[in-house]
């Protein structure tokens, strides 16, 4: 891999670890529950990753899939997929031993929301020198 490409990718990583740490902080039961500050950071940017990994894999796969409810309620459906995957990633990063958890479905809901208004805000102003 090309040096700027790694670079782009740990940007990504550190936005959505970013985006994730602000959900905590906004949202009631998403909770990143390590005992030390070091152990905090490590795993939001784990998070982070499985993130940007579950996004770029399973959202369009999901999209696909439910793409009649998008139709029907105008795209609305796609708040629910984000909650869903968002919801999946706490549940993969149980399975891994991470210490990141989300308590139920609004959680994930309100989560995702923050963490993709939270992301994007962030990417407008970490701007690649490409873009």
């Amino acid at each position: 891999m090309r040096h700027a490409v790694r670079v782009r990718i740990l940007i990504r990583i550190v936005v959505n670890a970013v985006a994730v740490w602000v959900a905590t902080l906004l949202v009631g039961g998403i909770d990143v529950t390590a005992e030390t500050v070091g152990g905090d950071i490590l795993t939001l940017l784990a998070v982070g990753a499985l993130f940007g990994v579950v996004n770029a894999v399973l959202k369009p796969i999901a999209l696909l899939l439910s793409l009649p409810l998008l139709i029907l309620t105008l795209g609305l459906f796609a708040l629910v997929v984000n909650a869903l995957l968002f919801w999946l990633i706490a549940a993969l990063s149980d399975g891994l031993g991470l210490e990141f958890e989300v308590d139920g479905f609004w959680s994930a809901f309100w989560g995702a929301i923050v963490v993709s208004v939270v992301s994007w805000l962030l990417s407008v102003v970490v701007k690649d020198r490409d873009d």
